[in-house]
């Protein structure tokens, strides 16, 4: 088995240092938070076994350009870029309809489990939410508790709670639009 050779960058932010894995075709294979470093870790691991190597890197303008865009105020910016991951086809489904929850909005895990059509994947879902490797481009963070509540999210909820409002979204208030299924 030959050994993925993945690179890390590194990008300060607001809510602290962002770590990002990358391909060397620049596309990003994980994100996580330097704080957090164990969990990206585990999470390579278990998408990737131990066929992965970590090699410090610049960061590419691919991956650069659009995060730093977002964190300035382009919420839009992230939307395209380009993400591989492995994990099972059901992960892998659930993550691509993270994609589609619109900036400024939250879902609950209900609702995105009908958005599935599996309205019985609550949890399923949940999990799926949890294994993300690549949080904020795939907004795991916009996905909420069936009563409007945040509920876990791998940075630590002070970090979703701070993209979201940088989102437009307020809990229990009404700027932002709130689906809970």
């Amino acid at each position: 088995m030959s050994v993925a050779p993945f690179l890390l960058g590194t990008l300060p932010t607001p809510i602290g240092t962002m770590l990002l894995v990358f391909d060397e075709a620049s596309h990003l294979r994980a994100l996580d938070w330097s704080d957090h470093e164990a969990r990206m870790r585990r999470l390579l691991r278990l998408h990737y076994g131990t066929a992965f190597a970590l090699r410090d890197a610049a960061l590419p303008p691919a991956i650069h350009d659009p995060l730093a865009a977002y964190f300035a105020g382009d919420l839009g910016a992230i939307d395209g870029m380009t993400v591989h991951h492995n994990g099972t086809a059901f992960q892998r489904e659930v993550w691509a309809a993270l994609r589609t929850i619109p900036v400024g909005t939250t879902m609950s895990y209900g609702a995105l489990a009908q958005r599935l059509g599996r309205d019985k994947a609550v949890r399923a879902v949940g999990l799926a939410n949890g294994a993300n490797p690549v949080g904020l481009v795939v907004p795991c963070h916009r996905v909420i508790g069936a009563n409007a509540t945040l509920t876990g999210y791998g940075g630590g909820l002070h970090r979703k709670q701070w993209l979201l409002a940088h989102e437009g979204v307020t809990l229990g208030g009404r700027q932002g639009r709130l689906d809970l299924g």
